[in-house]
């Protein structure tokens, strides 16, 4: 399994988009490169946005079902790249957009689909590209919120659930 970190706004639509998706093994929703002074953030304080931290989603896939510029092509249909600490009605610097990488080889394919994403508008794309330097999980109350709370709040539309468990990656 190889794992990745978006950072696309709200973590509840986030995580149920991503769990749509063929590969994707797991996800977890949590918190990602804040203060390194603050481990183990509690949302509450996460919600102040005083830490730094963006809400995350950490996304394990199989390799051999999907593969990762699929995943991240997949993360921009989700968010609006333009929009700087803000996705639908939630704004704040934890609501930024982001990936965070793991390793060398990911962050090469992520630039790739970053660079394609860049030519399509005629502005910056506000979404963070950067090594993950630290990542806590969110509380239980918070993991697979959507499906516990299928009448929950989200700001991504519904048509795009169905939209992302219909696609195939072909690249694979």
């Amino acid at each position: 399994m190889d794992v990745i970190y978006f950072a696309g706004g709200c973590f509840w639509g986030m995580e149920h988009f991503f769990q749509q998706v063929h590969g994707v093994v797991g996800t977890e929703t949590g918190f990602a490169n804040g203060r390194e002074d603050l481990p183990e953030p509690t949302y509450e304080q996460v919600y102040t946005d005083s830490t730094g931290y963006a809400e995350t989603v950490k996304v394990e896939y199989d390799e051999a079902e999907v593969s990762l510029e699929f995943l991240v092509r997949l993360f921009f249909r989700a968010i609006d790249p333009l929009s700087l600490n803000k996705q639908g009605e939630d704004e704040g610097t934890r609501y930024r957009t982001g990936v965070y990488y793991i390793s060398e080889e990911q962050k090469q394919v992520i630039e790739s689909i970053f660079a394609d994403e860049i030519e399509k508008y005629s502005q910056p794309i506000q979404v963070e590209l950067l090594p993950l330097k630290n990542y806590y999980p969110a509380d239980e109350y918070h993991q697979n919120y959507l499906n516990k709370h299928p009448d929950g709040y989200c700001h991504l539309p519904l048509e795009l659930f169905r939209w992302a468990k219909e696609q195939r990656d072909m690249t694979t």
